[in-house]
């Protein structure tokens, strides 16, 4: 039987440290190791343990008295061996911003505090999330950096795009630790495609702004929310904004049009992976090549059935480098899934599918 996974809480409240201790420690496969109620106590305990015992995540608030998170966090990454650091985040502007730098900063992932509307920590969507996060970080390895070794990407003929002449878009989806493969996948991208890219990540409305800043820092794509009714354009990521679905209406003259809608949640999620897919087969036919990233659950299942129906192409990540292998595992199980790649070889499936779209070798797209 596997060890439990190590987790060490910092926050400046004994009530949260205890209710997500209950939580985290209810799972036989982890053990809280350490409760601390600020960042330097946090880097103290760490170091103090012994190198066997120390924690494989840390689950680290922001906001704390005599030393707070974004002031631990380069120092706990220092330590070895390295931990994955989940920062708690409120759900606020101020909150979404701050956690958009301590990714930038080297923290794995985040976790919105609940609300006590939503039942608080009992709320088992939350509580399903958490779990999640602290058991797959632990497995994928302790630094972002190891999701994507270049030397786990196969060199297989069998598994590259078809020839993707024609191509109108790319897609993508993701969800559990969704923002660290998108900023992996997004730097591999050496060159600006030639369609446009149009993304949903599972995340809070608020958050979507800070994520869409974030990408726009990296690789060669601008990035921005998309808007109700905007004109699609090469080159381009548009990420879905929280809270609302992101769908994509063809145009007589053969272009793309975003449309935003608040339509039922569909897979528990708003905005959903399916209804974007459904609506690029709708409007793409066949000449979209589709990524489903880490994430729980099967949101784009369905919407990649409509997608490969109509001749298009997906591909997944792989289940070594997923946080949570739910959203690609049930697309590849699904035979939907064309390869399985970790992020940075997805990536340079997209720019080898974007080449195939070129028709001369003057650049003249086909």
């Amino acid at each position: 039987m596997a060890e439990p996974v190590r987790v060490m809480l910092c926050d400046d409240s004994p009530t949260v440290r205890s209710a997500l201790a209950r939580v985290l420690e209810a799972d036989p496969g982890i053990r809280v190791v350490s409760r601390v109620g600020d960042g330097q106590q946090a880097v103290a305990a760490f170091a103090a343990l012994p190198p066997g015992g120390r924690p494989q995540v840390v689950l680290l608030d922001l906001e704390m008295p005599v030393m707070d998170g974004m002031t631990a966090l380069p120092l706990l990454l220092k330590q070895e061996p390295r931990p994955a650091v989940i920062v708690a985040s409120a759900l606020t502007q101020k909150g979404a911003s701050a956690t958009m730098a301590a990714l930038r900063a080297g923290a794995a992932d985040y976790i919105p505090k609940p609300r006590a509307a939503s039942g608080g920590m009992a709320d088992p969507a939350f509580r399903a999330e958490l779990l999640a996060k602290v058991k797959g970080w632990a497995r994928v390895g302790r630094t972002p950096a190891r999701i994507v070794p270049r030397a786990a990407v196969p060199a297989r003929p069998s598994a590259l795009a078809p020839p993707m002449r024609g191509l109108r878009a790319m897609a993508i989806g993701c969800s559990t630790g969704g923002p660290q493969a998108l900023t992996v996948l997004l730097r591999g991208l050496t060159r600006p495609l030639p369609v446009p890219l149009v993304v949903v990540q599972h995340m809070p409305a608020g958050f979507t702004a800070m994520l869409a800043d974030h990408l726009d820092r990296i690789g060669n794509l601008g990035c921005a929310e998309a808007k109700d009714g905007e004109t699609l354009r090469a080159g381009r990521l548009y990420l879905a904004p929280g809270d609302r679905h992101l769908l994509v209406d063809g145009t007589a003259g053969g272009g793309l049009v975003a449309r935003l809608n608040d339509g039922p949640a569909e897979n528990f999620c708003r905005p959903a992976v399916d209804p974007m897919l459904r609506s690029l087969s709708v409007a793409c036919g066949g000449a979209v090549l589709a990524i489903i990233l880490t994430g729980m659950g099967q949101d784009g299942l369905i919407g990649c059935q409509a997608l490969t129906a109509a001749g298009g192409t997906v591909m997944a990540q792989d289940e070594a480098s997923s946080v949570v292998w739910g959203m690609p595992g049930a697309v590849s199980r699904a035979g939907l899934a064309r390869a399985l790649l970790p992020p940075e070889g997805l990536a340079e499936q997209m720019m080898a599918a974007a080449a195939r779209r070129i028709g001369t070798k003057s650049g003249v797209v086909a």
